[in-house]
């Protein structure tokens, strides 16, 4: 898919403004040359970032009701998918936090945060106190056993758990789930047709 082909599903149906656009260029950019020094994304798929990376995170605010609340990205690397959700978001009641483990990227984002003014907070290991938000969202995180683990045990009030899993979403929800059933649907990806969307409703 063309890069201008992804920017017209953005605005047309996401609703992505120009202003969103424009940050996003902006974005891209210091992504790819924050790339030359480190691996934030791997180098095979820089040519598809608005696809593979800004799209594919960019799909999931139609699953989120950003009039009031949080969000947290767990293991968000160099943004995807929190970041482009912070950068959507325009509610002032409405917050974004960013957890990664690695400083390196945690000072890439902070840097994109401050240049694009988003409302945003960047966190370090998920593990080090309780997570309270009412969406918990992942893309290449760790094994949906683990996040699912996460979710119900450092994850502090009743949300919603938003997964990004390539073709093996389904056996990934049988493991997951073996022991322990919850409420989830499953959402096609607008980027990958074998790939889906995970939905899990904790309620606590």
């Amino acid at each position: 898919m063309q890069d201008n082909q992804v920017i017209n599903i953005l605005q047309n149906q996401f609703r992505f403004s120009c202003n969103n656009i424009s940050d996003l260029k902006i974005f891209r950019n210091e992504l790819l040359k924050a790339n030359t020094k480190h691996n934030f994304i791997s180098k095979s798929t820089e040519n598809s970032i608005w696809h593979r990376h800004i799209l594919d995170s960019a799909q999931l605010v139609k699953f989120i009701d950003f009039s009031k609340g949080s969000l947290s990205d767990l293991g968000t690397g160099a943004g995807f998918p929190g970041l482009i959700l912070a950068l959507f978001n325009t509610s002032k009641d409405f917050h974004v936090k960013l957890y990664e483990k690695s400083p390196v990227k945690r000072a890439f984002l902070e840097y994109i945060i401050k240049k694009l003014s988003i409302k945003a907070q960047t966190f370090g290991n998920i593990y080090e106190k309780e997570i309270k938000s009412d969406y918990i969202v992942a893309r290449a995180f760790k094994k949906l056993e683990a996040i699912i683990q996460v979710s119900r045990e450092i994850c502090k009030k009743p949300h919603k758990l938003i997964v990004l899993k390539g073709q093996n979403a389904k056996n990934d929800l049988k493991k997951a789930f073996k022991n322990e059933k919850y409420d989830y649907k499953l959402e096609n990806s607008i980027t990958d047709e074998d790939s889906k969307i995970i939905i899990v409703d904790f309620k606590k």
